[in-house]
């Protein structure tokens, strides 16, 4: 599980967001199990099980550490790993001495589980745990309590289980609904500057340029106006799959207006990028849309320059895609290159790159 991020950060990001609640989640088990174990230290401190004692002083030890760094450091401590195998122990060990008061403690660690790891470490740790616990039941409790434990334990496992794949199932798809077009399936806005930046900071780190490619189609208004409004937006579908089977794994399609496209290109120059947008622009005039409708597009092209943000860099391409409007549609335009940082001089101003 990578490093949790609190939620007051991640607000406009529904990738985010769901990491947020995630963090929020282990935040609570983990405080909430430290303040149910930690008078149980003491508890069997007096009764003289000495180390049953020390293994939950170790437990809340991890709980704390898992808060601490969790708070101040947004680090997830040893991924929280350590809970599975202290609760295990504690809970068979307790179990062993203590008879049926150490046994109900099995259940609420057993379910925790499931919010703490992913989903298959989680099934897999439950797996052990239930083993061992029917193990110590046999030894322990007379046969008609060893199948009960073992079955209400394992149900309770198996419930807990698909209450989790089915949460993790509902994240999964109200992220992919929070993050893409309906229409299209293109990425959405939502993303767009997170994308955008991790784009630059390849660029300032590793010196790994990127360019994006805006793309808008021609008299879109018209194409709604005499086919109707279904014919328009089958033709923005079909331009989405059309685009798609020209980028690779790596490359990224937004949809960020009505009838306006975003591609981002991660390491590709802006020379790279100015071909593939004549390619689109070509594959678009050429080969007519759905019931014999006839379309033209414009675009632009920009290669991001060091030290700029994202802003700047969507804001030089959207620029040169008015420049391509304004000069006459149906062309690719490219977005001049800006100083950079280190003083590097401009190249002068947009180029015009195809006009057909």
């Amino acid at each position: 599980m990578s490093p949790l991020l609190s939620t007051d950060k991640v607000a406009t990001n529904p990738t985010l967001a769901v990491l947020g609640f995630k963090r929020q989640i282990v935040y609570h088990l983990h405080f909430w199990s430290f303040i149910a174990v930690a008078p149980l230290v003491l508890v069997q401190w007096n009764h003289g099980n000495y180390l049953l004692s020390a293994l939950l002083v170790l437990f809340c030890t991890n709980a704390l550490l898992v808060i601490a760094l969790l708070r101040y450091r947004n680090v997830y401590f040893l991924k929280g790993r350590l809970f599975p195998l202290l609760a295990v122990i504690c809970a068979a060990y307790s179990t062993t001495i203590n008879g049926h008061a150490g046994l109900y403690w099995a259940y609420p660690a057993a379910t925790a589980l499931f919010f703490l790891l992913p989903l298959r470490e989680a099934t897999t740790c439950n797996i052990f745990f239930v083993t061992v616990m029917a193990v110590v039941s046999f030894l322990k409790f007379p046969e008609a309590d060893f199948w009960r434990i073992t079955f209400s334990l394992g149900l309770t496992c198996l419930f807990a289980m698909i209450f989790a794949w089915l949460v993790g199932r509902l994240q999964g798809e109200l992220t992919r609904l929070a993050t893409t077009d309906p229409l299209t399936g293109c990425l959405n806005r939502s993303q767009l500057a997170d994308i955008l930046n991790s784009q630059i900071q390849i660029r300032e780190r590793y010196e790994r340029v990127s360019s994006l490619i805006l793309l808008d189609l021609d008299y879109f208004k018209s194409i709604n106006d005499q086919w109707g409004h279904l014919a328009g937006d089958q033709v923005l579908a079909e331009l989405a799959i059309r685009t798609r089977r020209r980028l690779r794994e790596s490359d990224q399609l937004f949809r960020i207006g009505g009838e306006e496209f975003m591609l981002v290109l991660p390491e590709t120059r802006q020379r790279d990028a100015e071909t593939l947008a004549q390619e689109l622009l070509t594959s678009i005039s050429a080969h007519p849309f759905g019931d014999d409708i006839h379309i033209t597009a414009s675009a632009s092209v920009a290669e991001v320059a060091k030290g700029e943000t994202w802003s700047v860099w969507l804001n030089r391409a959207d620029q040169s895609l008015y420049q391509a409007k304004s000069q006459g549609r149906n062309q690719v335009v490219s977005a001049p290159r800006t100083a950079d940082a280190s003083g590097s001089p401009d190249d002068g101003g947009a180029e015009l790159i195809a006009e057909t």
